[in-house]
C-alpha cells in the first residue's frame, strides 16, 4: 500500500493518467464513429463522377472538349459548377440541337439521376456554384413585396415586370418564367446562363433570391387575377399603352369621321 501511495504521488502520475484517458477516448471514437458512412458517401461520389464522365463523353465532349476545356463549338466547363449543369441539362437546353443566337428550352432527355452524375463530373473539373438544396429554393415565408422590388430593379428590363419574357438584340430573348421551377430560377440567378448576368450570394444573398422566386410565383400562379381586367398577356405598360393608343385612338378617329360625314349630310339636306 505504501508503494502504491508513493507511485500516486509521483510527478509523472497525472501525465500517465491523462495519456491513458486520451488513448481510451480515441479508441472508443474509432470504434463507434460513423467512418463507414463517410467512406460510403465518398465511394458513391466517386461512382457518380465516373458514370458522369461516361455520359459526358457521349453527349457533351464533341462540343465542350474531352476534358471540359471547351472548343470552337462550346465554352469551357471548368469552374461552371454543378448548378450550371443541373440548369442547362435539367431544362433541356443541353445537349443543344443546333448552334444559334440562343439555345431554347426543350424536352429533357436525361433522367434526374443522370443529370446528377453529369453535374458531379463537371463539378470535379473545377469549383463552381453548387446545385441548391430544396430548403434553399423553398419560397415559403419569403417577402413577396421585396421580391417584386428586386425583380423590377434587376430583371424586369429583360423578362418584363411579370416575368413574361421579351426580345433582346441579335435574335436573343429573355424566356417566359411562368411554369419554371423554383430550383431552375435559383440556378439561373446563380450561374447567369447565356445573356443573363449572374447574381452570386455575394451580390444577391440567398434570402433575396427566395423573395424573387416568391414574387414570380405570385404573379404567375394559376389563381392570379388582374385587378385591371384584361391582362393583355401581362406584357407590361409599353405594350398595353400601345394597345390603348392604336385601338383607342383608332376608335376616336372612326367616331370623328362618322360625325363629320353625318354633319355634311345634314347640311346638304
Amino acid at each position: 500500500m505504501k508503494k502504491l501511495s508513493a507511485r500516486r504521488r509521483h510527478p509523472l502520475a497525472a501525465v500517465v493518467v491523462l495519456l491513458l484517458a486520451l488513448a481510451a477516448t480515441g479508441g472508443l471514437y474509432a470504434a463507434f464513429a460513423p467512418a463507414g458512412k463517410a467512406q460510403a458517401d465518398e465511394t458513391a461520389q466517386s461512382l457518380a463522377i465516373e458514370e458522369g464522365k461516361k455520359l459526358y463523353a457521349v453527349g457533351c465532349a464533341s462540343c465542350h472538349g474531352t476534358g471540359g476545356q471547351g472548343t470552337t463549338d462550346g465554352p469551357s466547363l471548368v469552374g461552371v459548377g454543378s448548378a450550371a449543369v443541373d440548369f442547362q441539362v435539367g431544362t433541356g437546353r443541353m445537349p443543344a440541337q443546333q448552334p444559334g443566337a440562343q439555345v431554347p428550352k426543350k424536352k429533357v432527355i436525361y433522367s434526374q439521376a443522370e443529370i446528377d452524375q453529369l453535374a458531379a463530373y463537371v463539378a470535379s473539373l473545377g469549383a463552381g456554384p453548387v446545385t441548391p438544396t430544396d430548403k434553399q429554393v423553398d419560397p415559403a415565408g419569403a417577402d413577396v413585396a421585396n421580391g417584386g422590388e428586386l425583380f423590377r430593379t434587376n430583371c424586369a428590363q429583360c423578362h418584363n415586370f411579370t416575368g413574361k419574357g421579351g426580345a433582346l438584340t441579335e435574335g436573343k430573348y429573355a424566356p417566359d418564367l411562368e411554369g419554371v421551377s423554383s430550383k431552375h430560377i435559383y440556378e439561373a440567378m446563380q450561374t447567369g446562363p447565356q445573356s443573363m448576368p449572374s447574381f452570386p450570394d455575394t451580390v444577391m444573398p440567398e434570402q433575396e433570391k427566395k423573395d424573387i422566386i416568391a414574387y414570380i410565383e405570385s404573379v404567375n400562379g394559376d389563381e392570379t387575377e388582374s385587378p385591371g381586367g384584361l391582362a393583355l398577356g401581362g406584357l407590361g405598360p409599353v405594350s398595353e399603352g400601345l394597345f390603348a393608343w392604336i385601338f383607342g385612338l383608332g376608335a376616336l378617329v372612326a367616331v370623328a369621321v362618322w360625325v363629320a360625314a353625318h354633319t355634311a349630310k345634314a347640311k346638304k339636306s
